[in-house]
């Protein structure tokens, strides 16, 4: 079988930790939930539980090797380094992509990263693109809001442009979605179980409706957790572009038709979610994820399905189409 390539999985710092609960107040909180777990909020919704594997390397290829994963595309998780002002921003993604190219150095053959970049100021953006790239970036994470902007404000223009340029996959992960507290995300853990699914469709269902993907025709997009609820979705949106004359006020082709740009990794929980990801975005979009070391990833589950896949198709999800787009 192919060798397995995982696209959606994290990691974080100490130094990361200290720094997001020293200058992410009053938005960013960290504080215990029931269980025991010290859980990082947004406006007072619980969404991220920093865990011990988050921060230790040498279990995460531990754990690689009894899931038998060969190499890991690790990535920063929400909120990434979306607080704190200018200067605390730059730092903070200087800080994780230099940890990122040390794992590398440490593990080549396993190893490989997403940079972090301080969206919300895009010319430093741009400047530590350049950086993370001749460190070793093979690809670029960003949050599916950042700090409630949409990804196809023209804010942002710049940093796509350098990006595509730069022929980089982008990984948009979810966030604890604007309007948290107002839709009752607090309750339940519902912005992991649900705000997080619909803050990843939103943003790959407006960069579709805008044009996004006619003025960037080259940029290859992961929607995380198997697209959200795009698979699901995906024919009403094309229903709504051909009824609705307001919704197609700025594309040349029907929503569906723009989901070449678009990946979906395979972190969903159950085979028919699988298998309608691999059916709305082909055979050669979608690819391994695991969401690894959250407490709800499952490096072996999410493989166990992968290879449940279709002859034909179980090799390029395992890691044949990761190969391709990230030039491993």
């Amino acid at each position: 079988m192919a060798p397995v390539v995982d696209v959606h999985t994290h990691m974080l710092s100490r130094e990361w930790m200290k720094l997001l609960e020293k200058h992410g107040m009053p938005r960013y909180t960290v504080k215990p939930v029931e269980g025991g777990l010290r859980v990082i909020h947004f406006d007072g919704a619980p969404f991220m539980s920093p865990i011990p594997n988050m921060f230790d390397w040498e279990a995460r290829i531990d754990n690689m090797n009894k899931a038998r994963v060969d190499i890991a595309v690790v990535s920063l998780t929400c909120p990434s380094v979306y607080w704190g002002g200018e200067k605390v921003s730059v730092s903070t993604a200087r800080l994780m992509n230099d940890d990122f190219a040390q794992a590398q150095r440490a593990h080549p053959d396993r190893i490989r990263w997403f940079a972090s970049l301080p969206w919300q100021y895009p010319q430093a953006a741009v400047k530590e693109l350049k950086r993370a790239v001749k460190a070793g970036a093979v690809g670029v994470m960003v949050i599916a809001n950042v700090t409630g902007r949409h990804l196809t404000d023209p804010l942002f223009d710049p940093i796509w442009k350098a990006i595509d340029a730069a022929g980089l996959p982008v990984l948009v992960h979810p966030g604890s979605p604007p309007g948290s507290k107002e839709l009752g995300l607090e309750e339940f853990y519902l912005a992991a179980s649900i705000g997080f699914t619909f803050d990843t469709t939103l943003a790959v269902s407006r960069m579709i409706l805008s044009g996004f993907f006619d003025r960037h025709t080259r940029l290859k997009i992961i929607a995380a957790h198997g697209g959200g609820a795009l698979p699901f979705l995906a024919g009403r949106l094309d229903m709504c572009w051909d009824n609705i004359p307001a919704v197609r006020t700025r594309t040349l082709e029907k929503p569906s038709n723009y989901l070449r740009q678009v990946y979906a990794d395979s972190v969903v929980f159950r085979q028919d979610a699988l298998n309608m990801a691999v059916s709305t975005f082909g055979t050669d979009n979608v690819m391994y994820g695991s969401d690894y070391p959250h407490n709800i990833g499952d490096m072996k589950g999410c493989l166990a399905r992968v290879d449940a896949l279709p002859d034909g198709v179980r090799d390029k999800v395992r890691g044949g189409n990761a190969a391709r787009i990230f030039k491993l």
